[in-house]
């Protein structure tokens, strides 16, 4: 990672507690110089583990300035035992940094079900401080992950008079699905901007990225997608209304966007990342519904593993969508490649083309309606035999 594209006023460390049992990286830490803005956006699931208990109304408060995150073990469903631990790591991290248990936002990814220890949190947490600097961001990307294949990171930097930047750390592979997805997100910067604008950007990006993914269907009880903004760059406040406030907004989509299709690249199995895009719908609620019943099907995504240009599968999930469809007037292709026009098959030729496409490791899926100008998009992969290998013996 280029260190010039790390925001000014964060530092990062990473390190193996013993949370997990292989002895990998499994606690980072993320640390603003001075309090930032901060926003939250949360998992929909009703069962919430505990340090989204925790947080949530942290965060709501508007002011963060340390995130605390372990992998291996999620600290979801073990009632007020692992409350209580959730507690004492907040204060033990609190302690450590002389700052307010406020301040501090916590978060876990792993095994749902298992009481989290609190003893490798008193051992590591005083390392994890001493060891924090500005050039550890990767071991953060790295601690966070799970079943993911490669850590997520994204930069981006705002040139000129304004000059600013962002860096978005993620993890997530499995259970990854819109609405939130078994994913964490954490996105610092040092541009000083407007906490109403910081909660509205962050809330537009996330409907564009983390919440129009999906790898197989499943929403956990663990995902949070965080964002600091803490004025090192000691640039002007970015306020509501203004072009600079539209600028901030496209940088973070772009970072989020960024992560969130390296989450569906790492998808437990995937071998595909696939976008799939209706056009010409007649809002773009049901452009976005339709798009959502395509990229969730699971026999598309079979057949995406299979490159078989079923059409047929694909065309048969929109009509189940729940949207007002004539099927006479849908178009289906595959990057460049008709397969369908008008709801009809174009012959095996377009299909051999198409399988082509298919043999990609990323390509388009685009499903023209022809009912108005609206359009959205969302973001698949295809489903293996690894998928369930990965997960039938997960906790083992």
């Amino acid at each position: 990672m280029n260190n010039a594209n790390v925001p000014a006023g964060f530092r990062f460390a990473g390190l193996a507690s013993g949370i997990k049992k292989s002895g990998k990286l499994d606690l980072a830490l993320i640390v603003s110089d001075a309090p930032a803005n901060c926003a939250g956006v949360f998992t929909q699931n009703k069962v919430i583990a505990a340090p989204l208990l925790i947080t949530k109304p942290k965060i709501a408060n508007g002011t963060c300035q340390a995130i605390l995150v372990n992998s291996g073990n999620a600290n979801a469903c073990t009632g007020a035992a692992g409350l209580e631990v959730a507690e004492q790591t907040c204060t033990l991290m609190a302690g450590e940094l002389s700052i307010s248990t406020d301040l501090v936002a916590i978060a876990s990814t792993g095994v749902i079900g298992e009481l989290l220890p609190l003893q490798p949190f008193i051992d590591a947490i005083p390392k994890l401080a001493e060891s924090l600097s500005v050039d550890r961001a990767q071991t953060v990307a790295d601690a966070m992950m799970t079943t993911d294949a490669f850590s997520k990171v994204a930069t981006v930097v705002e040139p000129g008079e304004q000059q600013y930047k962002l860096i978005g750390l993620a993890k997530g592979a499995g259970m990854i699905h819109p609405n939130m997805a078994t994913m964490l997100g954490f996105v610092c910067t040092d541009a000083q901007v407007d906490p109403e604008l910081l909660d509205s950007a962050l809330k537009q990006a996330v409907q564009k990225s983390f919440n129009s993914i999906t790898v197989d269907g499943d929403t956990s009880t663990n995902d949070m997608v965080l964002v600091l903004a803490n004025g090192a760059a000691n640039s002007p406040t970015i306020k509501p209304g203004t072009r600079e406030a539209d600028v901030f907004v496209c940088h973070l989509e772009r970072v989020l966007l960024d992560l969130a299709k390296m989450i569906v690249r790492d998808g437990e199995g995937a071998t595909k990342l696939v976008e799939i895009n209706v056009v010409g719908a007649a809002s773009e609620e049901a452009a976005r519904t339709a798009a959502r019943s395509v990229a969730t099907s699971s026999l598309v995504k079979t057949a995406f593993f299979g490159e078989d240009a079923n059409w047929g599968r694909i065309i048969a999930a929109v009509g189940y969508s729940g949207i007002d469809v004539d099927q006479s007037l849908i178009d289906i292709r595959f990057n460049d490649v008709p397969v369908a026009e008008k709801g009809l098959a174009l012959g095996v030729e377009q299909e051999a083309e198409a399988t082509r496409v298919l043999q990609l490791d990323e390509f388009v899926v685009t499903i023209d309606l022809h009912q108005g100008k609206a359009e959205s998009r969302y973001y698949t992969s295809d489903l293996s035999y690894e998928y369930v290998k990965i997960n039938a013996d997960y906790r083992t």
